[in-house]
């Protein structure tokens, strides 16, 4: 379906958590991005979200170089252009532009959205037609947990209990170095006899071989897998933890694209993954992860940065499709930013699940909100 990309508008959307969200590299107070809305002159509009930390504590990229780089090339190059479909304009985005994926995911996802609202669809009906699938109408979610600001043990318990009251269908606590066996065993505790898996995720905290007795340990834990423990770039330390640990050893940050995928594909790697759409680019680069992981064997599940509900819905799409079988990190709105505060609110049914969108996101969007979140930032005609 051709379309041609009338102009875009970007805006600054700033969400306040609820309470400030600490991982191993850093701490996350409001969720801050780039929000890109596309449109196609005959009433078609597409949204979609850049979601890079401010400070690089969890890759290269930042918000405001994210900003820059939509706002003075990746917005200009496609302003007046026709594509035939998404895919095209992703191989568009990538022309002279090494990385960046999180810039070129607001724009590639805004145009999958922009189909599905010409088409009358939703992004996950999109994504299972251009993989001759099915998709399900609710996915799983899973808690993820972060350190306590307080650093006090008793307070991750109370929200692992929490967790398991609320109908969430995995536990996930966020661990470091000195921070890590203790909580795990806290955090079994907390879940009683409700049989939730748990696992942890250290975004990279660990180094190899100079922690093994702490990750060894960690695998002695009985987690469901054990998320990203070493850096983004020791690939070869992850695939040595796979060979050495009983633990499944699930990659985040490390499967950058489906470049990555092949690589661990080729040298038999870990076979959990986490597939974050901005993290790898959109939602063409996420189906080409995809069609690796089939021919693999891998098990996928949909990671969040945590987005805003606008972004959320990428993965939330991505999270319908198979091979993601695992409970995907997507919460209610109200977890994060409290109660009808997000400008797409998400919410999850008391069985631990979440209802998958069938409409573009332009008739899940709150204008209201969005009117008083976002902060207009530049229009290209």
């Amino acid at each position: 379906m051709t379309f041609r990309v009338d102009r875009i508008e970007l805006f600054d959307l700033v969400l306040p958590l609820v309470e400030p969200f600490l991982i191993s590299g850093g701490a996350m107070h409001e969720r801050r991005s780039v929000i890109a809305v596309m449109h196609d002159g005959e009433g078609g509009i597409g949204y979609g979200e850049s979601p890079p930390f401010e400070l690089p504590f969890y890759s290269e990229e930042t918000l405001a170089g994210a900003r820059d780089l939509l706002s003075r090339v990746l917005v200009p190059r496609l302003a007046g252009q026709r594509f035939d479909s998404p895919e095209a304009l992703d191989a568009a985005l990538r022309v002279g532009v090494r990385g960046n994926p999180f810039a070129r995911a607001a724009l590639e996802t805004a145009a999958w959205d922009l189909e599905a609202d010409r088409r009358g669809l939703g992004l996950a009906d999109l994504l299972a037609e251009r993989l001759g699938r099915e998709h399900s109408d609710a996915i799983p979610c899973g808690v993820a947990l972060g350190i306590p600001a307080d650093g006090r043990l008793e307070t991750l318990a109370t929200w692992v209990a929490d967790a398991v009251e609320r109908g969430y269908r995995r536990v996930k606590i966020k661990v470091r170095r000195g921070w890590d066996t203790e909580p795990v065993a806290i955090a079994r505790e907390a879940l009683g006899t409700s049989g939730l898996p748990l696992t942890v995720d250290a975004n990279g905290g660990y180094d190899w071989p100079s922690d093994e007795a702490a990750l060894r340990a960690l695998d002695e834990t009985g987690l469901l897998y054990i998320e990203q423990p070493l850096a983004p770039d020791d690939l070869l330390g992850h695939i040595e933890l796979t060979r050495r640990c009983r633990t499944p050893i699930c990659l985040d940050e490390s499967l950058r694209d489906a470049r990555a995928a092949r690589q661990v594909e080729t040298l038999d790697g870990p076979r959990v993954w986490n597939v974050k759409v901005h993290r790898v680019g959109g939602l063409t680069e996420a189906l080409r992860i995809w069609k690796v992981a089939a021919r693999f064997g891998a098990t996928l599940w949909a990671g969040t940065m945590p987005e805003s509900g606008i972004g959320s819905q990428a993965a939330l799409a991505a999270a319908s499709l198979p091979l993601f079988d695992f409970p995907s990190d997507l919460e209610p709105s109200a977890r994060w930013f409290g109660r009808g505060r997000d400008v797409v609110e998400l919410s999850m049914s008391r069985d631990g699940t979440m209802a998958v969108p069938r409409s573009s996101i332009r008739h899940l969007l709150d204008r209201d909100r969005f009117a008083v979140a976002a902060r207009p930032v530049i229009i290209a005609a």
